[in-house]
């Protein structure tokens, strides 16, 4: 039941490529499955876990720092 793994040395850029490539292939396999591909689906359940493999695995991106962190209501508390 163990699963052999292998370490891979990639960038963000290639995880981003995968990243991509495996989420186009889900929509491929989700419309295939719909049509009653019962190979598509299992294939579809495989590409999903391999998906979140690679989400927990690539590095996140970070989102931009916000003056006040509260929006509008953040600038309104600074003007008075």
């Amino acid at each position: 039941m163990f699963r052999k793994t292998h370490k891979v040395d990639l960038t963000a850029a290639d995880l981003a490529v995968i990243e991509s490539a495996l989420h186009t292939q889900s929509k491929i396999l989700d419309v295939q499955a719909g049509a009653g591909g019962t190979d598509a689906h299992a294939r579809l359940n495989e590409v999903k876990r391999v998906m979140a493999q690679v989400a927990h695995i690539a590095p996140k991106q970070e989102a931009p720092a916000r003056a006040g962190g509260l929006g509008v209501f953040g600038m309104l508390r600074r003007s008075g």
